[in-house]
C-alpha cells in the first residue's frame, strides 16, 4: 500500500459535516440564551415587573390609543386617566373581596373544624376503620414534625416577609414602568432599534408590530376569556351558597391568565371551600361548574377571540406552560403563552423578508400600539449613522 499523501484530508461525508455545522452553532445558540437566563436572574425583581408592565402595556394600549387619537385627548392625559380607571378597578376588587373575607372567614373556619371531625369520624367509622388511638398518634406525628421543622418554617416566614418587600417594590416599578411605556413606548423602541446595525433595523422594526398586535391580541382575549371564568365560578358558587364566591372568582380571575391549566387549578380551591362548607354532593357540583366553565372556554372563547393572529397550537400551549413552570415556576407559566406566541410572529414576519401581514399593516398605519403623541427625532429627515452616512429613520416612515 502506498503512504497516504500529508495534504490528503480524511474523507467527511456532506451529512456529518452539515449535521456538525448545524450542532455547534446550535450549542451556541443555547449558551447564550442560558448565559442571559443566569444573568437575568440576579436582577429578576427589575425584570420581572417590567415584563408584566408590557403585558399591562398591551392590555391598556388600545385604550389610550382611542382616548388619544379619536377623542382628542392629550395622550399624557389619557395614560393618566386610563392607569387611574384601571387602579380603581383592582381597587374596588381588592375592597369587596376584602371585606367579604373578613365576613365570612370566621364562619369558614368554623364549618372546616367542623369538616376535620366529619373525617376524623370517617376514618374510624369508615372503611379504614382506624381507632382512635391510631388517629391521635398520627395527628402527633404531624404535631411533632411541626415542631422538629420550626426552625425551617420561621425561615420560611422570614423570606415570606422578605418576598412581600419585593412584590411592593416591584408593584411601583411595573406601574412606573407601564405609565412611560404608554407614553413614550414608540420613542422608547425607536431608541433601541438606532443601537443596531442598519441593516436589521427595518426588518426588526416590522416583526416587532406583528409580535406587538400578536400581544395586544392575546392580552385582549386573555382578559375575556378570564372575565368569564371568574364570574362563571363566582355565579355557581354564589347559586351553590359557597362562601368567598366573589373571593373564588377573583382567584378563577387570576389562575385564568395561565392558559389551560391556571383556571382549572384555582378552581378546584372553590370545589375544597365548597366540600368544607357544605358536603361531597355540593362539591361535586361545584367541580360540574368548574369544569363546564373549562369547556365553554376551550371550544368557544378560546378559537373565536384568539384568532389568526394568536394561532398557536394547543400542544404548543401544553409543553410552554409545562417548560416555564419546570424552569421558572409560576412567572414562567405566565408569560411562556405569550413569549411563544410573540416569537412565532416575529421569526414569521422575518421569514416573509421582514413585511407585516396586511391586517398588521391596517393596524400599525391607522393606531399603532405605542405611537408618541408627537413624532419622534428625525421624523421624515435624515439621522447619521454610527459610520457618519446618512439613512432614514426605520421606525417613523
Amino acid at each position: 500500500m502506498r503512504p497516504s499523501s500529508p495534504d490528503q484530508r480524511p474523507y467527511v461525508s456532506p451529512a456529518v459535516r452539515l449535521a456538525a455545522e448545524w450542532s455547534w452553532r446550535f450549542l451556541v445558540v443555547v449558551a447564550g440564551v442560558v448565559l442571559l437566563a443566569y444573568g437575568l436572574s440576579f436582577v429578576s425583581e427589575i425584570v420581572i415587573p417590567v415584563l408584566i408592565a408590557l403585558l399591562v402595556t398591551a392590555l391598556l394600549a388600545p385604550v389610550v390609543n382611542r382616548l388619544h387619537h379619536r377623542l382628542r385627548v392629550p395622550r399624557g392625559l389619557s395614560v393618566l386617566v386610563t392607569m387611574l380607571v384601571t387602579a380603581g378597578v383592582v381597587a374596588g376588587l381588592v375592597t369587596i373581596v376584602g371585606s367579604q373575607a373578613s365576613e365570612q372567614f370566621p364562619q369558614l373556619q368554623q364549618q372546616a373544624a367542623q369538616g376535620v371531625s366529619e373525617v376524623e369520624r370517617w376514618l374510624s367509622d369508615g372503611p379504614l376503620h382506624l381507632t382512635s388511638t391510631a388517629i391521635s398518634d398520627y395527628v402527633q406525628q404531624a404535631q411533632d414534625a411541626i415542631s422538629q421543622n420550626r426552625e425551617t418554617l420561621i425561615a420560611g416566614a422570614t423570606g415570606v416577609v422578605a418576598t412581600a418587600g419585593h412584590v411592593i417594590a416591584g408593584f411601583f416599578i411595573c406601574l412606573f414602568t407601564a405609565f412611560f411605556f404608554l407614553l413614550e413606548g414608540r420613542r422608547i423602541w425607536s431608541w433601541l432599534l438606532h443601537l443596531l446595525p442598519v441593516p436589521a433595523r427595518d426588518p426588526l422594526d416590522d416583526a416587532s408590530r406583528q409580535s406587538w398586535v400578536t400581544l395586544t391580541h392575546y392580552m385582549r382575549a386573555t382578559i375575556v376569556v378570564a372575565f368569564t371564568d371568574g364570574v362563571g365560578v363566582a355565579i355557581g358558587a354564589a347559586i351553590l351558597q359557597v362562601p368567598l364566591a366573589t373571593s373564588l372568582g377573583l382567584l378563577v380571575f387570576l389562575g385564568a391568565f395561565i392558559p389551560i391549566v391556571g383556571a382549572l387549578l384555582s378552581g378546584t380551591v372553590a370545589v375544597l371551600v365548597a366540600l368544607v362548607a357544605h358536603d361531597f354532593v355540593t362539591a361535586l357540583i361545584m367541580l360540574g361548574v368548574v369544569l363546564l366553565v373549562q369547556q365553554i372556554e376551550s371550544h368557544l372563547l378560546q378559537p373565536f377571540l384568539m384568532g389568526r393572529a394568536v394561532a398557536v397550537h394547543p400542544l404548543a400551549v401544553i409543553l410552554a406552560v409545562a417548560g416555564g413552570a419546570s424552569v421558572f415556576g409560576i412567572v414562567g407559566a405566565l408569560f411562556a403563552v405569550p413569549t411563544v406566541a410573540v416569537l412565532k410572529s416575529g421569526i414569521s414576519t422575518l421569514a416573509r423578508g421582514g413585511r407585516p401581514d396586511e391586517e398588521v399593516e391596517e393596524i400599525t398605519a391607522s393606531d399603532a400600539p405605542l405611537a408618541p403623541d408627537e413624532p419622534a427625532p428625525n421624523d421624515g429627515t435624515e439621522h447619521e449613522d454610527v459610520e457618519g452616512g446618512t439613512q432614514a429613520d426605520p421606525v417613523e416612515r
